[in-house]
């Protein structure tokens, strides 16, 4: 183990605290409230919401206090949010609550992010393995003959939705050869993954990134970086379980284990 891949390795596993108990970071997540075209109330909130095909709208009075954005004053109408699959996606404040539409398969939603959640709260860290380097194996990267492939996978809550799914990596962990159904996110690959120690010493499924493979599909399968789905941090995230052939059959002891609280 050389110093600085562990050291790498530390400063990861503490940006990684950092970022999931920001004040608005996944532990902060307290609801995610599916929404119709017919306005309601969502509790906690004041205004009324609903979707339509451009967004999320809310109607409010100033005295809500909601305010959209850079915008220079609380909502007093009706206001469209747009949702985190637009390129110009919008947020909106209710003193410290953040408010995020989301957009998954067509069906719209908000989310509530309350810096005082019990998650938040009680948080004290992420359990995990000591770093081993034998656990960053060499992998290569074969995509998919064709593009925009998907497989249907179930999801935290309960529905079953397509996962895309771009290629396979090809890895060796104690002499045998492995196979993973892959995605490709920009430049880097993603995926998701159980084994032998899911649900037991660790959650129940975990996630995997990998660098960018280079021109002959070679990249590095770091499992001392595989880390906890949103959803072990909150139960309001719809996170994917792995799909077919992503549950290996043997024990990963490298990477995120558990969510701490105090």
């Amino acid at each position: 183990m050389t110093a600085t891949a562990a050291e790498d390795w530390k400063h990861w596993s503490d940006r990684r605290a950092a970022s999931v108990s920001a004040p608005h970071g996944q532990l902060a997540l307290t609801g995610t409230h599916w929404l119709e075209p017919e306005p309601v109330e969502i509790p906690g909130l004041p205004g009324r919401w609903w979707a339509d095909a451009e967004g999320v709208r809310v109607r409010a009075a100033a005295a809500d206090g909601i305010t959209v954005g850079g915008a220079d004053g609380p909502v007093d109408g009706e206001v469209l949010l747009r949702p985190d699959t637009d390129p110009a996606a919008d947020t909106a404040t209710v003193g410290e609550l953040l408010l995020v539409p989301i957009e998954r398969e067509g069906e719209l939603a908000l989310r509530v992010f309350d810096p005082a959640s019990p998650g938040r709260t009680g948080f004290a860290g992420i359990s995990a393995y000591p770093y081993a380097p034998e656990w960053a194996v060499p992998a290569v990267y074969t995509p998919f003959e064709e593009e925009g492939q998907s497989v249907l996978v179930p999801n935290a809550d309960g529905k079953d939705r397509p996962l895309a799914v771009t290629g396979t990596i090809e890895f060796t962990v104690a002499g045998e050869h492995r196979t993973l159904t892959v995605s490709r996110a920009g430049q880097r690959l993603t995926g998701v993954i159980a084994d032998a120690t899911s649900g037991i010493d660790t959650y129940r499924f975990r996630f995997i990134t990998l660098p960018a493979p280079d021109g002959d599909g070679r990249t590095v399968l770091d499992f001392n970086r595989a880390y906890l789905p949103p959803c072990a941090f909150a139960d309001h995230f719809i996170c994917p379980f792995p799909p077919p052939g992503n549950r290996l059959d043997f024990a990963v002891e490298a990477g995120e284990k558990q969510v701490l609280s105090r």
